[in-house]
């Protein structure tokens, strides 16, 4: 019995010697990895207790920097959390000088900061740029034809409008303006007549620029923006030149003067009813002609939502049977139009007498 147990220590101590040795080698191999061990223990020790700011000088413009963690909950899953963790304060995240009140306070006016910071308001600002200038010969008469863009700023302006004017339509709409609005016009500065040295392209450069700055002057005086001379000669050729093309029947053509018109009328701020609904209602007839029916119904109905206020207009009644007409095709829904155009015929409306849009478009009489 003795010899078995004495037999059994001396394999424990020859096991454990193999093992010492083994663990020599492996050390010896790799030295780093002991001072590694011994580099981990002090660390630990070094960063053993609880995490606070105090007073310290290096914490002091956490408060202004941090709002407290308890409104700023990241959710990554739903299953993480259920409804009454996540409506649990976090008071022990907010340990900062001022208390729990102060954290909250600036936690709102991080927030309402933030939140202004994403609702930025940029100012539209209508802008006039001549981007063409090209000389036109007609017979014996030669002249420069100046195109001018109407952008609106601050935002990408996907519908620019524009015009193409000569000298002598400037010339003219000066000479207008300067009648009606004397004391407004004083400060204005219309480019001067050359004798010389007209079609040379430094002139034409220096007009282009100068015709800029006088519609830019034109447009910041209230009383001219909303004259109707001023407003008519920016879209008044494209209506006078639309009508024509379209009584002729030339829909796909008389369709890009009816929508630069109303490019320029929405850049102009829309001061205009009469022209308006008369350009929606062109843009209606052409958009159904060329079989474009949900856009000549979207056409009607815009026309239609001016006219909100205005039950006398001699273009109400005939919209209204259109934008009927229109949804009916597009399988739309009619009912309001259809209470609306009932609500006057009970109000004495001859609906059975009403003429069609087109037959309005092509009798209508541009001043």
């Amino acid at each position: 019995m003795a010899s078995k147990i004495l037999h059994r220590i001396r394999r424990t101590i020859v096991k454990e010697g193999n093992e010492e040795g083994t663990q020599q080698e492996k050390t010896e191999e790799f030295p780093e990895i002991s001072e590694l061990v011994d580099d981990m223990e002090g660390l630990s020790t070094h960063l053993s207790g609880k995490l606070s700011f105090g007073s310290d000088p290096l914490y002091s413009n956490i408060e202004e920097m941090c709002p407290e963690e308890e409104d700023m909950v990241f959710v990554e899953h739903e299953d993480d959390y259920d409804d009454e963790s996540l409506n649990e304060p976090r008071n022990e995240a907010c340990s900062f000088q001022g208390g729990i009140s102060s954290c909250n306070l600036l936690t709102r006016q991080l927030q309402e900061s933030w939140k202004k910071s994403r609702i930025r308001i940029v100012q539209e600002k209508l802008c006039f740029e001549a981007t063409q200038a090209s000389v036109v010969q007609e017979g014996s008469s030669r002249y420069v034809l100046y195109t001018v863009h109407l952008i609106k700023s601050g935002r990408f302006d996907r519908n620019p409008g524009s015009i193409t004017r000569r000298y002598s339509d400037f010339e003219k709409l000066n000479s207008l303006l300067r009648k009606l609005f004397k004391s407004h016009m004083a400060d204005i500065t219309f480019p001067r007549k050359k004798l010389h040295k007209n079609f040379a392209s430094d002139t034409i450069a220096g007009r282009s620029r100068a015709f800029e700055q006088y519609l830019s002057h034109l447009y910041s005086v209230p009383e001219i923006r909303c004259s109707p001379v001023f407003l008519q000669f920016f879209y008044l050729p494209d209506l006078t030149t639309g009508q024509e093309l379209l009584r002729s029947g030339h829909y796909k053509e008389a369709m890009g003067n009816w929508s630069n018109a109303f490019h320029l009328q929405d850049k102009l701020g829309g001061r205009d009813l009469d022209h308006q609904i008369v350009t929606l209602a062109a843009l209606t007839v052409c958009s159904q002609e060329l079989d474009r029916l949900k856009e000549a119904q979207e056409y009607c109905e815009r026309a239609l939502q001016l006219l909100e206020k205005h039950d006398q207009h001699p273009f109400l009644g005939p919209l209204l049977q259109s934008n009927i007409r229109l949804c009916w095709k597009i399988t739309k829904d009619k009912r309001q139009s259809e209470a609306w155009l009932q609500q006057l015929q009970d109000n004495g409306l001859e609906i059975s007498n009403l003429p069609s849009l087109k037959e309005l478009l092509i009798k209508e009489q541009f001043v």
